[in-house]
């Protein structure tokens, strides 16, 4: 068995935390990505596929709450699937939870780039990406408690940012933009735009990973889930449709920064209040950025703690109490994509490894209802089966689409998983039993101190 850490993770976040971290996760979501899907569907197509994956999305996380409350440790789906289908089952949910938050942090870092590009032209795109991500990872490092405060006050920015810009846009909504062309491709759009809908939502599951670190977690989790995805998919829907609304949506299809560049076109780019807005613009981006380093380092940090990951990546810091070389092993894959990778082929392996997270997430909270019927759930899934059924439906739907439609990251992300399978195989690490103490949060140190 590896050897584990004797420093712990400590326990300061509250609902108010949680929601500010949810939905900073998530909330650059709204800002790029998402207007992708028109190239590939229409607007019509996309409000089709947004609206089947926002159904999924509120499905799988009243579902994957009873996981993480009941199960609250910073591994997440990782620890979730070992300890409902072994070692092999926790491998394939690490790896896709790893590949989910590790590429999605390079495409936030980008698009936050591509925002100060849009202000101030002489600044690279490139290299102000990797300012962007060296800067949140030194932050991360200072304490969570110092980085959930800092998700507070910046979410907070993004959504009265975000409330804003449909109000000063709204007046401009014109219903022929936005029913111009709205499905070019017909319902193979719908299914192409599938992975571009969940961008929206992609990584609000990365509230587990901090789930070690929250106050009395079995209260406090589905307290933060629900606010969140309330919030969210609020957000998600107006900005959609509001923006497809304003000019000919073709404009804003191939962009990382649609929003400016829509208050751009209606406003006039000299507008004062153009350039207010798009440099405010980076509040959302800022908040997404700093939110999935704090989660993709927790996943490392779980993983290596479990022997899954080299045992340093485990090490936290005694004077902050954070998992140092986790945030520095982030912080280097996402300067690799940086560098490599165009930002719509980062969508989607990153959502590649959320789908397979989400599919992997609801195969153990069924197979955990069977096999520990007795496990403290203080939430259950509402529905149940009903809701994880949906929520499982659709996930298995769009990864077939998201496999179909993008052959070639698709291939990358089934020969990383096949290349960590054989590792894994070959140093034996199937055969290593974890113990009960490394698949579960230890609450009673929290009601011991």
């Amino acid at each position: 068995m590896a050897e584990t850490s004797t420093e712990h993770l400590k326990r300061v976040l509250k609902p108010i935390h949680l929601w500010a971290i949810a939905v900073g996760l998530v909330i650059s979501g709204e800002y790029f990505g998402w207007n992708l899907g028109w190239a590939v569907s229409g607007t019509i197509g996309l409000l089709i596929a947004t609206l089947v994956i926002t159904l999924m999305y509120i499905t799988f996380i009243f579902s994957y709450t009873e996981l993480t409350a009941s199960i609250p440790h910073a591994g997440g789906a990782f620890a979730y699937a070992y300890r409902a289908m072994g070692p092999f089952g926790g491998l394939i949910a690490g790896y896709a939870t790893l590949v989910d938050f590790l590429v999605a942090t390079p495409a936030v870092a980008v698009s936050l780039g591509s925002y100060l590009h849009f202000l101030y032209p002489a600044i690279p795109i490139t290299e102000a990406a990797m300012g962007f991500n060296v800067f949140f990872i030194l932050l991360n490092m200072l304490g969570v408690k110092e980085s959930a405060t800092f998700s507070v006050f910046i979410t907070i920015l993004a959504v009265v940012e975000l409330a804003l810009y449909l109000g000063i846009v709204s007046p401009h909504f014109k219903m022929d933009n936005y029913l111009t062309n709205p499905m070019p491709f017909g319902w193979a759009g719908v299914f192409a735009a599938l992975p571009f809908a969940v961008w929206f939502y992609l990584a609000i599951e990365g509230v587990a990973m901090v789930a070690e670190e929250v106050e009395n977690p079995k209260r406090n989790i589905p307290r933060g889930y629900i606010s969140a995805i309330i919030t969210l998919v609020v957000l998600a829907l107006g900005v959609m449709i509001i923006t497809g609304g304003l000019t000919d949506w073709r404009k804003l299809s191939h962009l990382d920064y649609p929003l400016p560049e829509a208050i751009g076109i209606v406003l006039g780019k000299g507008n004062g209040l153009t350039k207010i807005f798009a440099s405010i613009g980076l509040f959302g981006l800022i908040a997404s950025l700093h939110g999935i380093i704090l989660a993709s380092s927790r996943q490392v940090f779980a993983m290596a703690r479990s022997g899954y990951l080299p045992s340093m990546l485990s090490d936290i810091n005694h004077r902050f109490q954070t998992p140092h070389w986790a945030l520095v092993v982030s912080g280097v894959v996402s300067s690799i994509f940086i560098y490599k990778f165009k930002t719509d082929q980062i969508i989607m392996l990153s959502v590649l490894g959320a789908v397979v997270m989400y599919i992997m997430s609801m195969l153990s909270l069924f197979i955990l209802r069977k096999k520990e019927p007795r496990l403290s759930r203080p939430f259950l899934a509402p529905a149940y089966p009903v809701f994880p059924a949906i929520a499982l439906v659709i996930c298995v739907v769009c990864l077939i689409a998201t496999i179909y439609f993008n052959p070639d990251m698709s291939l990358i992300f089934g020969g990383g998983l096949v290349i960590v399978l054989l590792i894994f195989v070959a140093m034996g690490k199937h055969k290593v039993a974890l113990t009960e103490d490394m698949m579960s949060a230890p609450i009673e140190e929290v009601i011991n101190h």
